[in-house]
């Protein structure tokens, strides 16, 4: 069985006291006149991390029925920007009053949310930070309630650097190159690998996709012959690097870990094919998004605003 350092529901709640979202997840919500209408709006549904998410959030939402309605979608792949794109419209156009997002990129998608906010709609930003300057030269904010993916990254890493030696070759599977979320787990691998003296010697992106990590994976294996590991950017990546290690006869040898620590990677941790991942706790992110927007739409008396950024836990996940 896979071993994870603990996490109480009391914890993650905690991170979000300071904002006076805690009760909202403890307490039935006050309902208003007319129930708010609150857009979840994800990444691809093909991938088991928002799969969970979308499931937090429903059973949220039917735990606080009263309160709101919930409207949770998805896109057909990672790289579908421009369908999440039409996903925010489709919602504006049915009138929801909040939308909680998992942007495919993030810059692409502030012209979208800029509109919501112009229509006078709530937008809370979880899983992927949008970019900061995209939104700047917009003029606007949007909160960001999710997990420092730099560190927990690092976390990761660190575990890995530990069957390593110095001087060890690794390679890098990255997501899609052009969100936060993606660069901020490369730099949190590079960060472990460079304090452990090993040498990542690719950074490559696997698109978030299985079968892009596998034939990134599979490329790698062939042009460095003595790679130690592969540091994939979710865990989606990591089963097609695994694949691909298996298929150059090398399993065993090539150590791989992972972030997001979904339900398919449990056998791989537990006989050792895949090393570590990280938990992010999916449902939670979805959840906290939802309540901080309920919680500005609610706009009650002596209510602090939101910051910019509120970060959710990311834990280690072994053997």
């Amino acid at each position: 069985m896979s071993r994870k350092l603990s996490l109480s529901r009391r914890t993650g709640i905690a991170a979000l006291v300071a904002l006076g979202l805690a009760g909202a997840l403890s307490a039935p919500l006050h309902a208003a006149a007319s129930k708010p209408r609150v857009a979840l709006v994800m990444k691809s549904l093909a991938n088991e991390f928002f799969q969970t998410m979308q499931e937090g959030a429903r059973a949220h939402q039917r735990a606080h029925a009263a309160e709101y309605d919930l409207i949770a979608n998805g896109i057909k792949d990672e790289i579908d920007t421009a369908g999440q794109i039409r996903l925010v419209e489709q919602m504006l156009a049915q009138h929801v009053d909040a939308i909680v997002i998992a942007p495919a990129d993030s810059k692409a998608l502030v012209p979208a949310l800029d509109a919501a906010l112009k229509r006078g709609v709530v937008v809370i930003n979880i899983d992927n930070r949008l970019d900061q300057q995209a939104l700047a030269e917009k003029h606007i904010t949007v909160p960001f309630v999710g997990p420092d993916n730099r560190a927990g990254a690092k976390l990761v890493g660190d575990f890995l650097a530990q069957q390593l030696h110095k001087g060890d070759k690794v390679g890098i599977i990255e997501g899609v190159p052009t969100t936060f979320n993606a660069q901020q787990r490369t730099l949190g691998f590079k960060d472990a690998m460079q304090v452990a003296g090993v040498q990542v010697v690719a950074v490559q992106s696997g698109q978030w996709e299985l079968q892009k990590g596998n034939i990134v994976a599979a490329a790698m294996l062939r042009e460095h012959r003595d790679l130690a590991a592969l540091l994939c950017g979710n865990d989606t990546m990591a089963l097609g690097a695994v694949a691909a290690i298996k298929s150059a006869a090398k399993t065993g040898q090539v150590k791989v870990v992972g972030y997001d620590n979904i339900p398919a990677v449990k056998p791989l941790l537990a006989d050792g094919r895949m090393v570590a991942t990280a938990d992010q706790f999916a449902s939670q992110q979805a959840e906290f998004g939802i309540v901080a927007a309920l919680t500005t739409l609610a706009n009650k008396p002596g209510n602090k605003p939101l910051p910019a950024v509120t970060n959710t836990r990311v834990e280690l996940v072994t053997k």
